[in-house]
């Protein structure tokens, strides 16, 4: 299936030919799309050299364009590809990209701390997770790996009226995506459905008053109540994926108990997970929330890469203008 038409790679200023440049390239060939490789250059201020700011931006523009030619040449037989350069701040610029020419994917390496045990999001990660319109997919640089197993997590709105689904829109495209994903590159699929029994742990206190078989019950139907949901978003899965992609495919389902920041990132490691697939954007009704602290734990916890996907109507804060 042939999803991505417009994708946007983000460059390393660092010149470090990076994991996440052929894959990439190899995302575009596969879905014959159109590749543009944007490099942005953040401004020097006029008090850090003794010669003019614009003489010394202008040669770092250069060098780096050369240096950005020089990557998409080695690759111009294989896909149509630009290279772009552009000055200000990373993760607005990206966005303006977006916005200004229709790109349908940003992929991007990870900003890396070599200090830490683990790799984090950096800032401009976490900006165009938050704000990027479009699909954003983040690629650890080191170890590079084929995309054996994707792990696509869904969930509901627990405050929808009976009947309502609101997080089906939602749901269905990071299915889709995943199933995608995971036929070209022939890799695993998995479903992730986290569910928390709340006040449990009160329940089990004894001024309570409740028996421990009282609780049990309380645990056991409402972890039937998401089996059920996960069960009938499975069977939709089928449709929307297509009864022979399904049933090639066969994704596994998963429903851990705890909270979704904790069980998600130890399911990932648990399957060696290569790529999770998820929603960013918390239903909150607050404007310029856009993403959830449940988001923002499972991101700094795996050591894989992320695509991440926003609801349909989804508008960015971040405008054309300067």
């Amino acid at each position: 299936m042939k999803r991505f038409k417009n994708i946007l790679y983000v460059a390393d200023s660092s010149g470090v030919v990076l994991k996440a440049f052929h894959h990439a390239v190899d995302v575009a060939e596969r879905n014959d799309a159109r590749l543009t490789a944007l490099m942005v250059i953040e401004r020097i201020p006029p008090y850090l050299t003794r010669l003019t700011p614009y003489m010394l931006q202008q040669k770092r523009m250069e060098e780096q364009l050369a240096a950005l030619d020089r990557l998409c040449a080695w690759v111009s037989g294989r896909v149509d590809i630009e290279a772009k350069i552009v000055e200000g701040t990373p993760f607005l610029e990206v966005i303006r990209e977006v916005l200004r020419h229709g790109r349908d994917l940003v992929v991007k390496s990870t900003e890396e701390d070599p200090d830490l045990m683990r790799w984090l999001f950096g800032t401009t990660d976490m900006h165009l997770l938050r704000k990027c319109p479009c699909p954003v997919w983040l690629i650890k640089s080191t170890k590079p790996t084929p995309i054996r197993r994707i792990l696509a997590a869904v969930d509901f709105n627990e405050l929808d009226p009976s009947g309502q689904d609101t997080a089906e829109p939602l749901n269905r495209k990071i299915l889709e995506l995943a199933g995608s994903l995971a036929s070209l590159e022939r890799s695993e699929l998995h479903v992730v459905h986290t569910w928390f029994p709340i006040g449990e742990s009160l329940m089990r206190g004894e001024r309570m008053g409740m028996t421990p078989q009282e609780v049990e019950l309380y645990v056991k139907e409402l972890r039937l109540v998401h089996r059920h949901w996960l069960d009938r978003m499975m069977r939709k899965a089928r449709k929307w994926l297509g009864r022979e992609s399904y049933e090639a495919l066969k994704p596994r389902t998963h429903l851990p108990k705890g909270d979704a920041g904790e069980a998600i990132p130890a399911l990932a490691r648990k399957l060696n997970v290569d790529l999770i697939v998820m929603g960013t954007v918390a239903r909150t009704g607050i404007p310029g929330l856009i993403i959830g602290n449940t988001a923002e734990s499972i991101l700094g916890q795996i050591d894989c890469a992320v695509l991440a996907v926003k609801p349909d109507g989804f508008v960015t804060p971040v405008t054309l203008e300067a």
